[in-house]
């Protein structure tokens, strides 16, 4: 059996003008021959699912919510640990009673499915419960591939804001989590602010009819990882400052705010990026120097991929890596040149910043700034080629010119095509061939 590869590889422009301080490089890592890996991987899953008393009206939300977790456990092959927890305003485990998680097989199969028909809502919502009994859950785990569904219908109405901030920080490096609101009566930063902060992907589900599928698709992602707790390993010259790490795709977050120093190379930060498969995520890295003379050449940074320490060990080990090397010119032509993919990528997170802007905008009835920046998503948007965020846009305004990105407000959007577009809007196309 092979291990798991990765390659890494930087694009950026190799001349900063004469005076020049910063770099930005997008830097794309490929996980290979990770299928193996997966198929022998232990993974422990959690299954968090929202009770609260709203999941009841309609009645139809709470039965999808029990088809979808059934669906889930289906998806997951025997021997893996799993639990089911009943989230209303504390959190309860259903399979099993108690906090601990049980290997799947034909007898634990038979007790999930009584206790999942047998989940009824009532109560309140605190998400934050849920997430603190998921990782108390997990931690015990350590060497496994730990990850948690989440399925919510509503406001985190039953404890405050820093409750559940404080509860989403425990659960960092713990467990991922792939975050779910069904219906609109959620809250979107919510749900996005939780599976960003734990690597995780966010969505609606606007039918509780799509539960099943969406909750089956997520497992066949999860068990198709054979990776886990990969960090960016993001090394930097002394005197240096490095300003920022976004990942860029599939989706835009910032993890800038995530460095953890490397114990044993005071230059080197790790950025956590959670479980792999077969796949290529991109990153933007900007790095700040100190001016050298015109004709100097400067190692700007180095940019890797690194495994956890082994048991015992301190240092990370680093499993790929690229160089990032500028030279400061006085040639116009070099200094202004822009690489293809930096610009694309910028473009991408300019264009989340700005639907999230325009709606923001939309909402306090602020009518100037919504068309403008919602005009501006819908011009970087053609620009780019991301089709479908087109056809999200396109629901929330009349697009008149898409290049200028003139637009006027539709009136009467539903809150389904408002909230898709929002919790959708971190998505970013791939560069296109021959930009």
């Amino acid at each position: 059996m092979t291990g798991p590869r990765f390659t890494v590889e930087a694009f950026h422009e190799a001349h900063l003008p004469e005076g020049g301080r910063e770099v930005d490089a997008i830097v794309a890592v490929t996980a290979t021959e990770t299928a193996d890996a997966a198929s022998t991987a232990e993974s422990a899953v959690v299954v968090l699912i929202d009770c609260s008393g709203s999941m009841g009206d309609p009645a139809t939300k709470i039965a999808a919510a029990r088809r979808a977790t059934l669906a889930a456990l289906d998806a997951v092959p025997d021997g893996v640990l799993v639990a089911v927890v009943a989230g209303r305003h504390d959190a309860r485990p259903v399979l099993p009673t108690a906090e601990r998680l049980v290997v799947l097989d034909p007898t634990t199969r038979r007790q999930a499915a009584a206790a999942v028909e047998a989940l009824t809502p009532s109560g309140g919502t605190a998400i934050g419960s849920w997430l603190r009994l998921a990782e108390r859950l997990l931690a015990p785990h350590p060497r496994r591939l730990r990850h948690a569904i989440l399925l919510t219908d509503g406001r985190d109405e039953h404890e405050t804001p820093e409750d559940l901030a404080a509860a989403v920080a425990a659960c960092e490096g713990v467990f991922t989590c792939d975050a779910r609101g069904v219906g609109t009566d959620w809250v979107v930063e919510e749900v996005r602010g939780i599976a960003q902060a734990l690597l995780g992907t966010a969505d609606i589900v606007a039918e509780p009819e799509g539960l099943a599928a969406d909750f089956a698709g997520i497992v066949d992602r999860t068990m198709g990882r054979g990776v886990g707790d990969v960090s960016l390993r993001v090394w930097a010259p002394r005197g240096a400052t490095v300003r920022s790490v976004k990942q860029v795709s599939p989706t835009v977050s910032d993890l800038t705010d995530r460095r953890t120093p490397d114990p044993t190379k005071p230059l080197v930060g790790l950025y956590p990026l959670g479980a792999w498969g077969d796949e290529t995520r991109e990153y933007h890295v900007r790095i700040a120097l100190e001016p050298l003379a015109v004709g100097e050449e400067i190692l700007a940074a180095r940019v890797g991929v690194a495994a956890p320490p082994a048991p015992g060990g301190d240092a990370a080990e680093t499993l790929a890596e690229t160089r990032v090397p500028v030279t400061w010119t006085a040639d116009p032509s070099l200094a202004t040149r822009l690489d293809p993919r930096v610009a694309h990528f910028t473009g991408q997170a300019e264009l989340a910043e700005a639907i999230r802007e325009g709606l923001d905008a939309r909402r306090s009835g602020d009518v100037r700034t919504a068309t403008a920046r919602l005009g501006r998503a819908v011009a970087l948007a053609a620009a780019s080629g991301n089709a479908e965020t087109s056809a999200l846009l396109e629901k929330v305004v009349e697009v008149e010119d898409p290049t200028t990105g003139r637009v006027r407000l539709r009136r009467g959007v539903t809150a389904v095509d408002e909230m898709t577009l929002d919790v959708r809007s971190t998505r970013t196309a791939r560069v296109r061939e021959g930009r």
